[in-house]
C-alpha cells in the first residue's frame, strides 16, 4: 500500500510541474531560445537609440558658433585687405593707361579725380579717348594730394593734366576702407610709374 501511494503522488506531482505532457527538453530549448533574444535585446541598440540627441546636437552647435565667431575678425580683416589691394591695383592701371595714351598718341589727356563720387575719368583733348573707374563701396577716396591750400576744397574735384613729353604731374590718391587701413597710390616723379604705397611701411 505504501508503495501504490508514493507512485501516485509522484505521478500527480509530475503532472503539475509538466502539464499537459509536454516534453522538458523542448521546454528548455525553447526557454533557451527566449533566454537568448533577451540577452540580444539588452545589448542591442533599438532605432531609437541610433540617433543623434537634441543635447549632443546643442553642443555640436554651440562649438561650430565659438569656431566661427572667433575666426570671423581675422576673416573679415583679410577680405578688407584684399579689397584694399584690389582698388590700389585699379587705380594703378587706369593711371598707366591715361599716361601711355599721352605718350604712345601725343596727345594731352586729362585726368579728373573725385573724392565725393568715389571716381576718376581720363579724356584726351580731341575726346577721343575716355576712361573712367568708380571705387567700390567700402573703399573711399580719403585724399588728393598735392593738398589744396584751403582746407575747405581738400575734397573737391582735382584736376591734372599729362603733356606728352612733358613731366609727370605729381599725383597721390589716398584711399582707405571703414576699418582704418590705407594706401597710397601715387606717380613717381623720376621713373613716371604708378605705385602703391602701404602708409607707414616701405613700398610694396
Amino acid at each position: 500500500m505504501r508503495t501504490s501511494s508514493v507512485g501516485v503522488i509522484s505521478e500527480r506531482a509530475s503532472k503539475l510541474t509538466n502539464p499537459k505532457g509536454t516534453d522538458r527538453s523542448v521546454h528548455a530549448r525553447g526557454s533557451g531560445k527566449l533566454r537568448g533574444s533577451c540577452v540580444l535585446g539588452q545589448s542591442g541598440q533599438s532605432p531609437s537609440d541610433a540617433g543623434v540627441t537634441l543635447i549632443e546636437m546643442l553642443i555640436v552647435m554651440a562649438i561650430i558658433a565659438l569656431i566661427a565667431g572667433l575666426s570671423y575678425p581675422s576673416l573679415a580683416s583679410g577680405l578688407d585687405t584684399l579689397r584694399l589691394r584690389s582698388t590700389s591695383d585699379a587705380i594703378i592701371g587706369f593711371l598707366n593707361t591715361a599716361l601711355a595714351r599721352a605718350d604712345t598718341r601725343q596727345q594731352v589727356v586729362e585726368i579728373v579725380i573725385s573724392p565725393g563720387d568715389g571716381t576718376l575719368t581720363a579724356n584726351s583733348g580731341d575726346h577721343g579717348f575716355s576712361k573712367r573707374l568708380e571705387i567700390q563701396s567700402p573703399i573711399k577716396i580719403l585724399a588728393v594730394r598735392p593738398g589744396l591750400a584751403d582746407a575747405e576744397e581738400q575734397g573737391q574735384t582735382r584736376r591734372f593734366l599729362v603733356y606728352p613729353g612733358g613731366s609727370v604731374p605729381k599725383i597721390a590718391i589716398e584711399i582707405g576702407n571703414s576699418g582704418g587701413r590705407k594706401r597710397l597710390v601715387s606717380i613717381d616723379p623720376i621713373t613716371g610709374v604708378p605705385q602703391s604705397v602701404v602708409e607707414g611701411s616701405k613700398k610694396l
